[in-house]
């Protein structure tokens, strides 16, 4: 589903942010990237959604090598992809629940049926009430409630999380934990980024370990990491 095989990604004038990273990831399985903030998280995100492009080695995403594909195939693949991102990437002029909906707007939804659907989603994510506010008007922390929303309406096949819970207190972080596990046991593919280690340990997935651009370590138990 996801390889990487030898990938390295550099930036002017001579920063490494990854350096010969190799992994595999399954259809149906829910990775952890885990390390310190500049280890390459982030990063490895971006590459995995197209928002850069690999310095060398190879990047597949549903069999398709994303070193190879013009900017077009790319918008293809992310149709595919639900993105939760650390920055929240939301948009200002459309209300809460427009910009929920706005990927089944682009998937040729009718309004109706994307508004109900994005309704219900903010529901899921404790936001009932807030659906036709703008998002400067939001906390940080339902901010990212709403990106959060937004990656999860279309049932992607693959969703990528870059600190979902970042701004979050304990009980929603649970909530969304339970929405992405609910997600990985309908069949999407799940990679989260965190420093989060005591979620690390509770849910015991398989986790990754980067640490200045490069895999230390990949613990399919990965209690006792911290």
């Amino acid at each position: 589903m996801i390889h990487l095989y030898n990938v390295r990604k550099s930036y002017p004038p001579d920063q490494t942010a990854l350096q010969n990273v190799t992994v595999r990831v399954e259809q149906g399985d829910f990775l952890f990237i885990a390390g310190s903030s500049g280890a390459g998280k982030s990063t490895l995100l971006k590459l995995l959604f197209g928002a850069e492009k690999a310095t060398s080695g190879e990047v597949v995403v549903g069999g398709r090598n994303l070193t190879e594909l013009d900017e077009h195939s790319v918008m293809l693949l992310r149709r595919e992809i639900g993105v939760i991102f650390q920055d929240y990437k939301l948009l200002p002029r459309r209300t809460v629940i427009e910009n929920v909906a706005y990927g089944l707007e682009v998937r040729g939804y009718k309004r109706e049926e994307r508004l109900s659907l994005a309704a219900r989603m903010l529901a899921a994510v404790g936001l009932s009430g807030k659906e036709h506010v703008f998002p400067l008007t939001l906390s940080g922390g339902e901010q990212q409630r709403v990106s959060i929303a937004r990656a999860l309406i279309h049932k992607p096949r693959v969703i990528l999380a870059d600190e979902p819970t970042g701004n979050l207190d304990q009980q929603m972080t649970d909530v969304i934990f339970d929405l992405l596990l609910e997600a990985n046991a309908a069949g999407s593919t799940v990679i989260v980024a965190t420093h989060n280690l005591s979620m690390i340990e509770n849910l015991n997935l398989r986790t990754i370990v980067l640490n200045k651009g490069a895999i230390v370590g990949d613990f399919e138990n990965p209690r006792g990491i911290g």
